[in-house]
């Protein structure tokens, strides 16, 4: 039986086994046989040279006539011609630096040649052709063969094309025996699925579509299923680890709490209340998401949930990502608790309150040394903090529940340090109002339990989302403005939102970051140029190719022709332009906390009427008096990214209005963004598009969305039904041998997928 972790260097050699690792990550004749075709190119039927069309997909049998191999004068490199004929007619097969091919292609060797007719000259030819040479046994019905056959295309690198890949895998999959399959042969049955070896032979050297469906089928199993067995062993690992049960106190903070409410929650509220405190009460650590639309409450939820730690003794904290959303959350929290913000024994506080800490990075001493002393004595009951409250410095009295805000921003490291410093598992909340990829892949893998808040509370008006062509229709983009004077006329205020801050020559962060940007898009525009040649494919071939479009999406267009606009820039145009008259307010990274502090204070209370930001008020922000948003260059923010932002409008009793301001074209993928964003206010729906767009990220790694996914043939959003099925029969198998002792192979095929990092990684995660 064959071992799939065999290294390829026994099987390639020890030079092509270095491409195949540096090039393509490609280490063991399993990996090989796992870099599956991203496409298949058909050849074509059988044509006679008389009567060729151009643009068409043919396959000729011809004798070659001529070889000609010639420099090119002005630049590197070579062209290798060979006319061929069958009698009737010519016609011309050119290779682009693959003179080698010249010791193959001789004259007076009959063989088959496949391609796409073009023109050139007024000579038809085929550009990098595939071709198979034939000896006088072979007959008529191996050209029918070879005619019909599916030309896999592998994802390539300039070192290593797609035909080399493909000659790889044909001496991997002819030297190949029985493999042991990981899905076992009742499974198989059931589910009416080929064995692996049978899989791998369909995918690699199909011989019909219908070939590479079921091929495509039992592999998305694989993936599915050996996840859903790891998941299934972390969730009953889980089970065994035990928390502190947390139950609030009749007449505790959590009942004053309520009782100061100046509203009634939602239904949905209240049922998602109801959640958490049954996991909270369990002897079991909760891992719970809650996805909340944006303005849902899922703050006061998540208040609710840490008051009921504090009642019974022990204490939460809140980790949200920028300090500005820090001090919102601080100042909005001690203002719903009001004098239960402050503990027993302070002046205007509270027999039944806590002391309500704020920890930053930007604190001074005595505040900061005052913050770490009232944790790790106890009496701050709760904490809201940055990534400061990660630092080794911090200390708990009883750490209980641990709530992370917009949960995207965190990575899985972060997250687990903060969880770290609880000496027993404590209990885990984290919100967001728009899943990332990567979160909607592990929730749909279930390794979430989820609670979703989609009801406004009364009072609060939807959102009107409009797309602005600005360069198309620059009408529109004049009435924008209007709108802007129009609503600060009714009382009410605005946000301008832009991707960057400017004056970037004065700062050397943004000036080194300018020049990182150039490397990487003058990487990409050279990965680019070489893919064509590296897929040793015509460069017709790949016009109708998704994979061609970046992995940013964008089409290029109008908006590429300039750098992103910036809030200094913008923020003095609108000042002395449309806006004219009005107090414009400027909110970004660079400025200090005092002066962003400062800034939002004034916005708050009305001093301010436009506020010009970037990305720093996506999420958190509460200014109830703020109506319209506009978003330039809105194609250069991600679709979650521009949800949040669009959620800091609406948030009192008037309509809210964001304005998604752009240059690029209609009919490109950015603009298909933007008008799918501006079609819906469901975040779900809206994190399924981006899923689509960014891919799930690695739910073995710690990628949080694109390319780097383990899983290669298994889409999470196409293939929910196949993650779903295979999680049932995963649990089923876990239940009766949880550590897989009559399942050698599926074990096997477990510590292929996860090895000792990924492992721990997803027990984090």
């Amino acid at each position: 039986m064959s071992r799939l972790d065999e290294p390829l260097a026994k099987l390639v050699g020890d030079r092509t086994a270095k491409v195949l690792a540096k090039s393509l990550d490609l280490a063991t004749l399993g990996d090989l046989l796992r870099h599956y075709p991203r496409r298949y190119a058909e050849r074509g039927r059988l044509t006679e040279l008389s009567r060729l069309e151009v643009d068409e997909h043919i396959t000729v049998m011809a004798e070659i006539a001529k070889v000609t191999n010639r420099q090119f004068r002005n630049r590197r490199g070579n062209l290798l011609e060979v006319v061929v004929t069958d009698g009737r007619g010519q016609l011309k097969l050119t290779f682009f630096n693959q003179a080698w091919r010249e010791r193959e292609l001789r004259p007076g060797l009959r063989g088959l040649f496949a391609g796409k007719v073009a023109r050139f000259r007024d000579e038809l030819q085929l550009n990098q052709p595939d071709y198979q040479l034939m000896n006088a046994e072979e007959d008529d019905g191996t050209a029918e063969l070879f005619a019909g056959a599916l030309i896999p295309v592998y994802p390539a690198a300039a070192s290593m094309p797609s035909w080399k890949i493909a000659q790889c895998v044909r001496v991997a999959l002819d030297t190949l025996g029985e493999v042991g399959d990981p899905l076992p042969p009742e499974l198989l049955a059931k589910r009416g699925m080929p064995g692996l070896r049978q899989a791998l032979d369909w995918i690699h050297k199909p011989n019909t579509w219908a070939e590479v469906e079921a091929a495509r089928d039992r592999l998305k199993w694989d993936e599915a299923f050996v996840l859903q067995i790891a998941l299934a062993q972390r969730r009953q690992a889980a089970r065994t680890q035990t928390a502190v049960p947390r139950t609030a106190r009749p007449g505790g903070i959590l009942d004053a709490f309520d009782a100061r409410l100046p509203f009634t929650l939602t239904d949905g509220q209240v049922e998602v209340g109801e959640q958490l405190e049954a996991d909270l009460a369990a002897e079991h650590p909760m891992h719970r998401l809650l996805q909340g639309e944006v303005g849902a409450g899922k703050t006061l939820i998540a208040l609710r949930a840490m008051l009921t730690v504090v009642d019974a003794g022990g204490q939460a904290a809140m980790l949200a990502p920028t300090e500005v959303l820090a001090q919102q959350h601080h100042r909005s929290i001690v203002e719903m608790l009001g004098p239960l913000a402050e503990g027993p024994g302070v002046l205007g506080g509270s027999e039944t309150g806590t002391k309500i800490a704020l920890l930053t990075g930007s604190m001074g001493t005595p505040a900061r040394r005052q913050t770490l002393l009232d944790l790790v004595t106890g009496e701050a009951g709760i904490v809201i903090g940055t990534h400061a409250l990660i630092e080794d410095k911090v200390k708990f009295h009883d750490l209980g529940l641990v709530v992370v805000d917009e949960q995207h921003r965190f990575g899985v490291e972060q997250r687990d340090a903060l969880r770290g410093k609880a000496e027993r598992p404590p209990h885990l909340l984290v919100m967001t109002a728009t899943p990332i990829p990567r979160t909607v892949a592990m929730t749909v893998f279930g390794d979430l339990e989820t609670s979703v808040l989609a009801q406004l509370p009364s009072g609060r008006s939807p959102i009107a989302t409009h797309v602005v062509p600005a360069v198309e229709k620059p009408n529109f983009f004049d009435r924008a403005w209007e709108r802007v004077r129009e609503e600060v006329g009714k009382g009410h205020q605005a946000y301008v939102v832009c991707p960057r801050i400017g004056d970037d020559l004065d700062d050397p962060k943004a000036k080194k970051k300018a020049a990182n940007d150039k490397k990487a898009a003058n990487a990409q525009k050279a990965k680019k140029a070489t893919k064509n040649a590296a897929d040793d494919l015509p460069p017709e071939a790949y016009l109708d190719d998704p994979d061609d479009i970046g992995a940013d999406g964008d089409d290029g267009g109008a908006a590429e022709k300039r750098p992103p606009l910036a809030v200094l820039d913008v923020a003095k145009a609108l000042e002395t332009g449309p806006l004219k008259g009005l107090r414009v307010g400027i909110l970004h990274g660079r400025l200090t906390p005092d002066a962003k502090d400062d800034i939002m204070r004034r916005f708050s209370v009305g001093e301010v009427d436009v506020l010009v930001a970037t990305t720093v008020i996506e999420v958190g922000v509460n200014v109830p008096n703020a109506t319209v948003m506009v978003i330039m260059d809105a194609e250069r923010f991600g679709v979650s990214q521009l949800h949040q932002l669009r959620g800091r409008v609406g948030r009192g009793s008037a309509p809210g209005l964001c304005l998604l301001v752009t240059d690029m074209p209609s009919a490109t993928s950015a603009r298909e963004r933007l008008d799918a964003v501006a079609a819906t206010l469901d975040g779900f729906e809206l994190s399924r598009i981006d899923l689509e767009q960014r891919r799930e990220g690695d739910v073995l790694g710690d990628a949080q969305s694109g390319s780097r996914s383990s899983l290669r043939m298994l889409a999470v959003v196409r293939d929910e039904d196949v993650i779903v099925a295979a999680r049932e029969e995963a649990a089923e198998i876990i239940a009766a041998d949880p550590q897989l002792t009559r399942h050698p192979e599926l074990r096997s095929a477990l510590g292929s997928l996860l090895d000792e990092e990924q492992a721990e990684y997803l027990d984090k995660g």
